[in-house]
């Protein structure tokens, strides 16, 4: 049903979504719109116009190979919906990224096309739209015009709106839209009809062939500084990439419900690569992920070691070793302070099985440690990781 402007924008207003909108290039008209009319504080938490590089750069915590694509737009729209995930904590709604990255009429001539590319980042999608402007049809006034009616129709369909504004295209523009289903894939995970998934920084969902060569396996409830930085450290021994593994299914814990699985991979957004999966041991992980490092911290060791894990017999839990190994797949283990005696537990301080020392690889303390737990934040009402 097409609308005016102030009507979309008020039905957006009183709609329970919040949102964290980023635009470089053009889109501001859009962000006037919304703060246009009463009641924005009810749908922004914030807007950002990172204009220079440096700025869009720094909130994209890297410097993308291009500033105008339909990646770029995604990682955007990534970094707004963690954003708007710290924002809005606590809240209990609905949360969206958005993201526009553009380039159109300016004071002189461009070799390239004039073209937008919006991005819309929510737990359970990801929509992205790339408009082609056809080059001398408007002025500057009539591009920003039609790029910002997109951005409010895009925000509206978000919401979940059947309203529309109408677009003043002309014959030789170009629009495409493509959707990431994070919901299905988790919907099909859950349900067995599919090993798992990967979500990339951004958004890119990958299926059985995406195989990584090291892990960080953990629930992230939530994802902390402690996860990033033992990352970032088990990349400078190996000197690969890592990724990060998140299981529905869990030993000592109930399956996680297709809602908490879409919010704790929606931690990840514009940042990292997870995996989701609904392995719950070490041994279906490697069957999963042949040839992959999984780095550990101490408490989960500890665990890959106990017999109890394995219907309290040792016989399997070695069994259980040899099958990880056949599989190439080992362990890096960062250590962890001991929270009833204080004492800085570490690889040396577990009874390895001497046939599989092998498997097991210690993190130093001088390259990594980070006293941080997710049970501790919890409790004391902490959040998490930005």
């Amino acid at each position: 049903m097409q609308v005016n402007v102030k009507q979309l924008v008020q039905a957006i207003h009183d709609a329970p979504h919040q949102l964290v909108l980023v635009t470089a290039g053009a889109g501001t008209r859009a962000l006037s719109d919304l703060l246009g009319v009463s009641g924005a504080s009810r749908t922004l938490l914030e807007a950002l116009v990172p204009y220079s590089a440096a700025a869009f750069d720094e909130f994209l915590e890297q410097t993308p190979k291009q500033y105008v694509a339909r990646k770029t737009a995604r990682l955007l729209a990534g970094r707004a919906l963690t954003r708007a995930r710290w924002l809005a904590h606590g809240r209990g709604v609905p949360v969206i990224g958005m993201a526009c990255t553009a380039t159109i009429v300016t004071d002189r001539p461009k070799r390239g096309e004039h073209r937008a590319h919006i991005a819309i980042w929510q737990h359970e999608r990801l929509t992205a739209y790339s408009l082609t402007l056809q080059k001398g049809a408007r002025d500057r006034t009539g591009e920003e015009a039609l790029i910002s009616h997109l951005m409010l129709n895009a925000l509206a369909t978000a919401c979940g709106l059947p309203h529309a504004l109408p677009l003043p295209t002309v014959p030789g523009d170009r629009l495409a839209i493509k959707h990431r289903e994070f919901g299905a894939a988790a919907a099909e995970l859950l349900a067995g009809e599919r090993p798992f998934f990967a979500i990339h920084p951004h958004g890119h969902i990958a299926a059985a062939a995406a195989q990584p060569q090291t892990l960080l396996p953990g629930a992230f409830h939530p994802l902390h500084d402690g996860h990033l930085g033992l990352a970032r450290a088990a990349r400078r021994i190996l000197g690969r990439p890592v990724a990060f593994e998140l299981s529905a299914a869990n030993v000592d814990k109930p399956p996680l419900p297709p809602e908490a699985l879409l919010d704790r991979l929606a931690q990840f957004a514009g940042r990292y690569t997870v995996y989701a999966t609904a392995a719950p041991t070490f041994l279906e992980k490697a069957r999963l992920f042949p040839h992959t490092t999984f780095v550990v911290g101490y408490d989960t060791a500890q665990r890959i070691l106990q017999p109890r894990y394995y219907q309290h017999d040792s016989a399997q839990m070695r069994a259980a070793l040899a099958e990880i190994r056949q599989q190439d797949c080992r362990f890096l283990v960062a250590g962890r302070v001991d929270e009833h005696n204080g004492h800085f537990q570490e690889l040396t301080d577990l009874d390895v099985p001497s046939d599989y020392v092998d498997l097991f690889e210690p993190i130093p303390a001088s390259a990594f440690r980070q006293d941080i737990s997710s049970t501790r934040l919890r409790t004391t009402g902490q959040r998490g990781s930005r």
